[in-house]
């Protein structure tokens, strides 16, 4: 079965999409089929991955604000699929490319779209009212839905706006973590002296820094531990357009922004040896960083208004209230946690998240 799988905002350097596709892929090529991966870049490229998945990058235009994301003109890629012949369909975009289920249909294609985000959470983002942003959202919805033989969402909090239309065609599929390249074995105990700079316990966000992130809310939990007393330093990985406003939010507190890690090497070392990562995000529909981090040994502290709420449980961490204070709380209170027993917890869930076992999942829709 010959997979085509198509993409925009694929990160030139990393990202949960980037990610997810990677993984998925790969597990793919490993059960037999030939998969072709197409997503912008700056020129047009053809190249065989390390997995064997073939990537064809497509000249496409930054998006400004974005912090370096691309689109391609949906017009080259549908050239581009006449030529590849795809068997099956994978659409991992529902804006700039939701025009790919109805060429699929006309070309006899089996499609699948993964839903990567809430649509009604994105278009509250930009001030839209809440009941207003939600009528846009199912009138796109059901047309999107209409086009694809099947919808996937990741979590049960991605799939409440397809359920409330009554789409018919959607199927859960829960993305999975790297096991092997996150691992509490990762943690440095020396790193971790250096970063934490005297302080008792060292915290982590790690992740773009971009307005849908929420990353203030990191920094105000830090102020607000700091103005309780706690000896406490939080270490920012990750760049974006969000960076220059941060860095300004966080002068004068014990924040450390250690900007873009290219090496995943470093980005697993500091995850095992951090004490309790924050993920602030409250449109997350999966959060594969925050599932890196408990695959590393350290709880995560989420928004309670995200789908990171269905896999964080109490012990490996705390889905709170989107109020930096009850961030801080929540940190707290997994600090006073015995050490050894919240890591084993945090790793202990991360292991209910494999990567084989989502590629069976998106096999399974894909074959039928």
């Amino acid at each position: 079965m010959h997979i085509v799988q198509l993409a925009n905002f694929y990160g030139p350097r990393s990202g949960g999409l980037r990610t997810a596709l990677h993984h998925l892929g790969a597990g793919y090529v490993a059960s037999g089929h030939r998969v072709t991966l197409v997503v912008p870049g700056s020129r047009y490229r053809e190249e065989v991955l390390p997995t064997g998945v073939r990537r064809f990058s497509l000249p496409a235009p930054k998006i400004p604000g974005t912090g370096g994301y691309r689109a391609v003109d949906p017009y080259r890629v549908r050239a581009l699929l006449r030529e590849l012949e795809p068997d099956r369909l994978e659409v991992s975009d529902r804006l700039t490319l939701r025009g790919m289920g109805t060429w699929a249909r006309r070309h006899d294609v089996p499609s699948v779209v993964i839903s990567h985000e809430r649509l009604d959470r994105l278009l509250a983002q930009f001030l839209l009212p809440g009941p207003l942003a939600r009528r846009i959202a199912d009138v796109a919805n059901g047309r999107m839905a209409r086009s694809y033989d099947k919808v996937v969402c990741t979590t049960l909090f991605a799939r409440e706006e397809f359920d409330r239309i009554g789409a018919p065609n959607v199927q859960r599929v829960p993305l999975g973590v790297d096991l092997a390249a996150f691992t509490p074995a990762h943690r440095d105990s020396g790193w971790r002296s250096e970063l934490a700079g005297g302080a008792d316990a060292l915290l982590v966000h790690c992740g773009r820094l971009s307005p849908e992130k929420h990353v203030e809310r990191s920094v105000d939990t830090v102020a607000e531990l700091t103005e309780s007393g706690d000896r406490v330093r939080l270490v920012i990985a990750g760049d974006g357009p969000r960076r220059r406003a941060l860095e300004r939010r966080a002068r004068g507190l014990p924040v450390t922004f250690l900007g873009f890690l290219s090496d995943r090497a470093d980005v697993a070392r500091l995850l095992a040896s951090a004490d309790v990562s924050l993920a602030p995000g409250p449109h997350e529909t999966f959060g594969l960083a925050a599932l890196e981090a408990l695959a590393s040994g350290t709880p995560v502290v989420v928004s309670a208004s995200s789908a990171l709420r269905e896999i964080v449980r109490p012990g490996c961490g705390a889905a709170v209230p989107d109020l930096p204070g009850a961030f801080a709380n929540a940190v707290t209170g997994l600090l006073e946690s015995p050490e050894e027993a919240r890591r084993a917890a945090a790793r202990a869930r991360a292991e209910e998240f494999s990567w084989p076992e989502s590629v069976r999942g998106m096999l399974s829709v894909l074959r039928h």
